[in-house]
């Protein structure tokens, strides 16, 4: 009775030790930490990511992008940067490209639309217009009456990008009517008449105006408040790489990339 007793448990035992052993293999989901799976917490992220987006996004997603090609080696980000409408209709007429991030929900509108979207965009940053002059503002311009003076050059954008139906919005509820020496197609070509001496003023965002302080001043005025652009971001449809664009718009989001936004002057969505 007791040898059957003692060969039972020598038996038990032997059957622990294997199955000890067999726990302390070469399995992969058992053998340790695993190695980094990118930002976006699934597969690692690799290969170039084509981003399309406005020109006032210029200077924050150049660091973005720096930033996301960091923290996932084998990336490689590449900006198309232009006004938003052209960006759209370059989409819409087949230009290649991973993600879509305009400065109005309006130009996001004719991409989605169109079925270029994948899934449903997402609201990033705001913005806002302030009114650019030269350092040192030499015609002492406060507010958007001094627009319309004898003598000060204007340049505003082109009523179809964002920055210019954001100034017509504010110019008009305003009952302010300037007559510009010229209409630019997007928000930096607008500044850069300002940067270059051939205007007095132009109506531009806030965070173009703080990208240029060593050469401009912004001048805040309270109807801009009235005019504030939604930047929406999305992963387009045709996208080459959409697990690219995925993991870049994801990062775009999240805090990382919302610290960079809102140091630029862009305000939170």
């Amino acid at each position: 009775m007791t040898s059957r007793w003692i060969r039972a448990g020598l038996a038990a035992l032997a059957a622990l030790t294997v199955a000890g052993v067999a726990a302390c293999g070469d399995d992969p989901k058992t053998a340790g930490p695993q190695p980094s799976t990118g930002s976006s917490g699934g597969a690692a992220v690799t290969g170039d990511i084509t981003v399309f987006a406005a020109a006032s996004l210029t200077e924050s997603f150049k660091t973005i992008g720096k930033d996301f090609e960091t923290a996932n080696p084998g990336t490689k980000v590449t900006f198309n940067f232009a006004g938003s409408s052209a960006l759209a209709t370059q989409i819409n007429q087949g230009a290649p490209a991973d993600v879509f991030a305009p400065a109005a929900p309006a130009n996001m509108k004719t991409v989605t639309d169109a079925g270029g979207g994948a899934g449903s965009p997402a609201t990033f940053v705001k913005n806002q217009l302030v009114i650019a002059v030269p350092k040192g503002n030499p015609k002492a311009i406060k507010g958007l009456a001094d627009l319309t003076r004898p003598g000060v050059k204007v340049a505003l954008c082109a009523e179809q990008v964002p920055c210019g139906a954001a100034a017509k919005k504010v110019l008009t509820a305003a009952a302010v009517k300037v007559t510009p020496v010229t209409l630019e197609q997007d928000v930096k070509a607008a500044l850069s008449k300002v940067k270059l001496g051939e205007v007095d003023a132009a109506l531009v965002y806030r965070t173009d105006a703080r990208t240029a302080a060593a050469d401009v001043e912004g001048v805040e005025f309270p109807e801009s408040a009235g005019a504030v652009n939604d930047y929406p971001i999305i992963v387009l449809k045709k996208a080459k790489n959409p697990a690219g664009a995925q993991a870049f718009v994801a990062y775009v989001l999240s805090g990382k990339g919302s610290n960079v936004l809102t140091t630029a002057g862009f305000q939170a969505p």
